[in-house]
């Protein structure tokens, strides 16, 4: 088997999770994207493992070690960016990044209303409305 074919699958696969980091508005859609991207990188090592090994009849493999490590590697961001993500969405209510981000900025509608309330405490506006 030629080179050309994984290696197209390959750039095939990172665009598609480029794609989807670029244009994903859920977080759990960007981290499978990001998985994707580095299902992309794994084949690579792989692959250029083989065909290098082949070449220069080398027995190391170090492509096929890389792979495992970075498997490892994206296992545990998974597990943490799920529990960060699950965090988040137990503590505001939604997963979509735009929102969170509108969030993080403040309000973004220019206003600076300051009279009624104290906008430097988090989770004022929601304790004078329940009071």
């Amino acid at each position: 088997m030629h080179l050309v074919y994984p290696a197209v699958l390959s750039a095939l696969l990172f665009c598609t999770g480029l794609y989807g980091v670029l244009a994903r508005r859920n977080a759990i859609l960007v981290l499978m994207s990001v998985e994707l991207m580095l299902n992309a990188v794994n084949l690579n090592l792989v692959a250029f493992d083989v065909w290098l090994s082949k070449a220069a009849r080398d027995t190391l493999h170090s492509g096929q070690a890389l792979t495992l490590f970075t498997i490892a590697i994206a296992a545990a961001e998974i597990g943490i960016g799920l529990a960060i993500i699950l965090a988040v969405y137990r503590n505001r209510g939604t997963s979509a990044i735009d929102r969170l981000r509108d969030a993080a900025e403040g309000h973004g509608d220019g206003s600076d209303d300051s009279a009624g309330s104290d906008s430097t405490v988090p989770g004022a506006e929601k304790a004078e409305a329940t009071a």
